[in-house]
């Protein structure tokens, strides 16, 4: 079964743990039970998918793993991950129009990483701060260079991308006093290289239910577009470990009424968590073990410390996203905290001058039409709404 490149990184040496499957979610997430389908008991906020069996591994398909490079598992810090963020929602089931927040059924975070843009060769030389050097061995990259993702290409639908779907509606906003209000569940739900699959998963569609009969359920419609930046902290100690999400909005250029119902902020941070997928639920969201994350062993036990870690023989019940493979499993849980708004509140969560080299990207990225966004993820304008990119309701 097709394995992103990361994840068959990890595979080597793990041939004791070949006899077991992968399991895969498809893009497209059930908003009501379908013919034959069983309705999970849980969560109202219970994030919802179609999973596929697990599928057994061929000999071949083993074997190629286990001649793959093993991805370092140690905790990097620094930028882990920078590129674009787009949020998508979806109107609830039989609408053909959203017009408030109520009439919304999903939220999703779409994150579709790009090379850093010093290194990207675009025509141009990379940006460099001199310092009075006497030549290019002698310069430096500006800071906050790290975070600053490549320009988005068009019409080209081999990216890589992870679509993250949240708990509520709306995202909190990093300013209400209350913890409990500021933090939210999410779950990453999608992980791919080709962005077809994605279209086909945001598109409109309709199916067939055993007990309501043919449902139809609207297009997604994209929000927001910006540019983002996943950094960990250099802690003094291994408890004050830290991962910052953080992210600059460059359409639309003005929040409008779709934006603020929906806690989008034109500049906004949050600590990310990621849960132990053996340790019990505490709220929010709950998976349904048919679509729970299965880590290989090795993230298992050097990231989560199964075994070594913690009070529980499963290990730390959260951990900070240590490297960014974290992230490239369908089912993995995430645990986010809006940590703080605004231009200066980025830059104090990302540090570096991150936080000002990315809202200087997304000055300069906010001209750019809306046909060029919707290019970027090859998406059919025809099939796609435009308006919520304005701010309006649609």
């Amino acid at each position: 079964m097709p394995v992103t490149r990361r994840q068959a990184a990890l595979k080597q040496g793990k041939k004791k743990d070949k006899s077991e499957g992968t399991t895969q979610t498809k893009v497209e997430e059930n908003d009501e039970v379908q013919v034959g389908d069983k309705r999970q008991v849980g969560n109202a906020n219970e994030l919802e998918g179609e999973v596929e069996p697990p599928m057994k591994k061929n000999k071949a398909e083993e074997d190629e793993e286990d001649d793959k490079p093993t991805v370092s598992l140690i905790r990097h810090t620094g930028t882990i991950e920078r590129g674009h963020i787009y949020f998508f929602y979806r109107p609830r089931v039989e609408m053909e129009e959203a017009h408030s927040i109520d009439d919304v059924q999903r939220l999703h975070m779409l994150l579709v990483p790009r090379p850093p843009k010093f290194s990207v060769l675009d025509g141009e030389k990379p940006k460099l701060d001199r310092d009075d050097a006497e030549d290019d061995d002698m310069a430096v990259l500006q800071e906050g260079a790290d975070a600053v993702p490549a320009k988005a290409t068009l019409d080209t639908f081999e990216k890589h991308y992870r679509l993250i779907t949240i708990g509520k509606k709306a995202l909190p906003h990093p300013e209400v006093t209350s913890r409990r209000e500021r933090v939210f569940w999410a779950a990453v739900t999608a992980v791919g290289d080709d962005l077809h699959s994605l279209e086909k998963g945001l598109r409109a569609k309709s199916y067939e239910t055993k007990t309501r009969g043919t449902r139809h359920k609207e297009a997604s419609r994209l929000a927001a577009r910006g540019v983002y930046a996943i950094v960990n902290n250099e802690p003094s100690v291994p408890s004050k470990a830290a991962t910052h999400l953080g992210f600059f909005i460059s359409h639309p250029e003005k929040m409008g009424e779709v934006q603020e119902a929906l806690g989008i902020q034109k500049a906004s941070s949050f600590v990310l968590q990621v849960k132990n997928p053996l340790a019990p639920n505490t709220g929010g969201v709950r998976t349904p073990s048919s679509k729970q994350v299965n880590y290989p062993e090795s993230i298992m036990k050097s990231v989560f410390g199964q075994g070594t870690k913690g009070r529980e023989s499963y290990g730390l019940r959260f951990v900070d996203c240590q490297t960014i493979e974290l992230l490239e499993y369908e089912g993995a849980e995430l645990l986010l905290i809006a940590s703080r708004s605004g231009e200066e509140g980025v830059e104090t969560s990302l540090g570096g001058g991150r936080g000002e080299a990315l809202e200087q990207l997304e000055e300069s990225e906010a001209s750019e039409s809306i046909g060029e966004i919707f290019r970027e993820l090859a998406l059919d304008q025809d099939e796609f709404p435009q308006d919520a990119l304005k701010g309006e309701w649609i």
